[in-house]
């Protein structure tokens, strides 16, 4: 696979302003304002991009091409990410990036005990991190030499994808959820006020987040009350 990949990046060499040129990246994530980010930050390094919203969709996308680097969000409406990073870590041939994401950092160790090459720390939104993440997991055949990285800058995404999210957390909110529900909208949520810089949406979801925490009724209804005074203020609005 490193010298497939070798001969393919030496017919699309990357060049300073797009160092990930001839890099195709599979992202699988739930979040649209998170994804929007991340297209912007491959689109800026040259790279292709592909999402995947939850393992379903990601499995389909495996069947029918072979990315060069897979980006899986921990947290997932159908299960956890770690079960596919380690599935892909023990798969022949193996993708030659693999890394984990997420709004938790204690995730980390997890991701990488999974099989990951790396872990990206939502918000993910500097050129330049996110750049060396890949570049860093590369086989050391297929790593470009002597090239520098593009300028530090920061992407801003859409704001729009913003209210899509959090329109999909208040329509499950709002939909009686049991504990499961509760749990998963917990860590989406957290992730999306990640993004956003939205602390005091973040720490309300952290707290919901907690363990034993999902039944409680004054938790669940200040989250909720939070993502509607954000919808209601415009949130994700141009």
């Amino acid at each position: 696979m490193d010298d497939d990949l070798s001969r393919f990046m030496a017919q699309r060499p990357p060049t300073a302003a797009h160092p990930l040129l001839g890099l195709t990246v599979l992202l699988v994530e739930d979040s649209r304002f998170a994804s929007e980010a991340m297209r912007l930050l491959c689109l800026r390094s040259g790279a292709r991009i592909r999402r995947a919203d939850c393992l379903r969709s990601a499995q389909r996308h495996l069947q029918t091409y072979r990315p060069t680097v897979v980006i899986i969000d921990v947290g997932l409406p159908d299960g956890s990410g770690l079960d596919l990073i380690r599935d892909l870590a023990a798969a022949q041939p193996r993708v030659p990036v693999l890394l984990g994401t997420s709004g938790d950092p204690d995730l980390a160790e997890a991701a990488r005990a999974a099989g990951a090459d790396g872990f990206l720390e939502k918000p993910i939104e500097r050129l330049a991190v996110f750049q060396q993440a890949v570049l860093s997991a590369l086989p050391a055949a297929s790593r470009p030499r002597a090239l520098g990285l593009a300028s530090d800058d920061q992407i801003s995404p859409d704001p729009i994808a913003l209210r899509d999210d959090l329109t999909l957390a208040a329509d499950l909110l709002g939909n009686n959820p049991d504990d499961r529900a509760v749990s998963y909208v917990a860590q989406f949520l957290s992730g999306v006020a990640r993004v956003a810089h939205d602390q005091p949406l973040a720490s309300a979801a952290a707290s919901l987040a907690r363990p034993g925490m999902q039944g409680n009724v004054a938790d669940l209804r200040h989250v909720t009350g939070l993502v509607r005074e954000r919808l209601a203020a415009g949130a994700g609005s141009i």
